[in-house]
């Protein structure tokens, strides 16, 4: 019996805290040893493997490294595009590590009569063969699935795998209902596998006519809800599947990631004084040494200010009793006098992506294509590019360039801006 690893979402360099930093490097170098312990035939990444199209190069390095050995002990490394591997220039560092051949990119399609027709990758050890499409940016990779030829995938013969990098709408969590997602009946049937990716929480589902479909989840974390999950103890890790003509095995592989401590106060009903006094008698009690610490603060302040509760002390009394790294989301979190505002969720990349949506259509755009649900998903993806910092050694000058080059490809301005020339 063959088998491969399924991961994905690792977003190496997603950290700029060093704590995280080195936790991320030390998961993603334990889940790769693993799977060389394991003697997997190869390894399917859906997606997302840096963070960002250009990470910094030590993380690079720090990941080369550890690929060149999976690769010596003779096990291959298949990916795709995931949301966070595009740059404005159209070359990622997936695609120099695809033509160094460290990786192998595995989406290879033509256009003919208005349909996408994709090719197989085999892999020449299990005569596996791959193909799927990757993550388009500002999530409009839908669009591929409507014009994608389906008959001709479905009568290739022998084990299949379609990787993706997309929620799909009948199994998206409901917490997730504001992503971009295509319908299960948009992707080709008779495949044995379905190494999705995109959706940071795990899952395994069937269809009739459908193999397994399968979401991993993170590999470590790429956001803090991430983090505040992995406290709570959700399992982080990868899949191992045995296959012959068809699948005879999933297996979850739990790579831990750290001890997490998780403590979460509703403030509702105090006023700010006595909510900073019983979070702080309960964090007393909580057991941090050595841990991640999770502090989740939510609801209405009955009085007071939400200034009144000290989270920079909270962190650094945390940080003597010896926690590893304090998480605090207090996004969640309302005074009475405030109570105005609508509380859109507890994790800010939920809150930025409804208000995103919520005000699409407020504006007066001339651009059809920055209204409605695509303008929103361009404000996303835009909010995601300019979070981002200067680069080691990277000049002011070359930071606002690039800032200004990803900006105008995001909001599709590239084309209107040669028009004019």
């Amino acid at each position: 019996m063959s088998r491969f690893a399924h991961m994905a979402d690792i977003h190496l360099g997603a950290h700029r805290d060093p704590v995280l930093q080195h936790l991320e490097l030390e998961v993603f170098s334990e889940a790769f040893d693993k799977c060389v312990e394991l003697k997997v035939d190869f390894i399917v990444v859906s997606g997302d493997f840096f963070h960002v199209g250009i990470p910094d190069l030590g993380v690079v390095n720090h990941a080369t490294r550890k690929m060149r050995q999976v690769l010596q002990a003779g096990i291959p490394i298949y990916v795709i595009y995931g949301s966070h591997d595009y740059t404005p220039n159209g070359t990622s560092v997936i695609d120099i590590l695809d033509s160094a051949g460290i990786v192998t990119k595995i989406v290879n399609w033509k256009l003919e009569d208005g349909k996408i027709r994709l090719r197989f990758t085999t892999d020449p050890k299990t005569g596996a063969k791959l193909t799927g499409i990757s993550a388009r940016k500002i999530g409009l990779e839908s669009k591929y699935y409507e014009v994608l030829d389906r008959e001709s995938l479905e009568k290739e013969e022998g084990f299949k795998i379609f990787a993706f990098h997309s929620g799909i709408t009948e199994f998206t969590p409901p917490q997730l209902s504001m992503i971009e997602t295509v319908p299960i009946s948009n992707f080709p049937k008779e495949f044995g596998y379905y190494a999705g990716g995109h959706i940071h929480q795990r899952g395994e589902f069937s269809l009739p006519s459908y193999g397994k479909v399968v979401f991993p989840g993170p590999l470590f974390t790429g956001y803090g809800k991430d983090v505040e999950t992995t406290a709570r103890g959700e399992k982080r890790g990868f899949y191992v599947v045995g296959f012959e003509d068809k699948i005879r095995s999933v297996d979850f592989v739990e790579i831990k990631a750290f001890d997490g401590a998780y403590f979460e106060f509703d403030v509702s009903g105090r006023n700010s004084m006595d909510a900073a006094r019983e979070i702080q008698l309960g964090l007393d009690q909580l057991d941090v040494n050595g841990k991640v610490v999770v502090v989740k603060i939510r609801g209405e302040l009955s009085g007071g200010k939400t200034s009144d509760i000290n989270f920079s002390n909270i962190r650094a009394t945390l940080l003597e009793r010896g926690a590893l790294y304090v998480y605090l989301n207090r996004h969640g979190l309302v005074s009475k006098e405030f109570s105005a505002v609508k509380v859109l969720g507890e994790d800010i990349s939920v809150i930025e992506s409804r208000v995103l949506k919520e005000n699409a259509g407020a504006l007066a755009v001339s651009n059809k294509s920055l209204s409605g649900d695509e303008g929103s998903l361009r404000a996303t993806e835009l909010l995601r590019v300019l979070k981002q910092g200067a680069k080691m050694n990277e000049s002011k000058k070359n930071y606002l360039e690039r800032m200004m080059a990803s900006s105008v490809e995001i909001l599709g301005l590239k084309k209107s801006l040669e028009a004019t020339e």
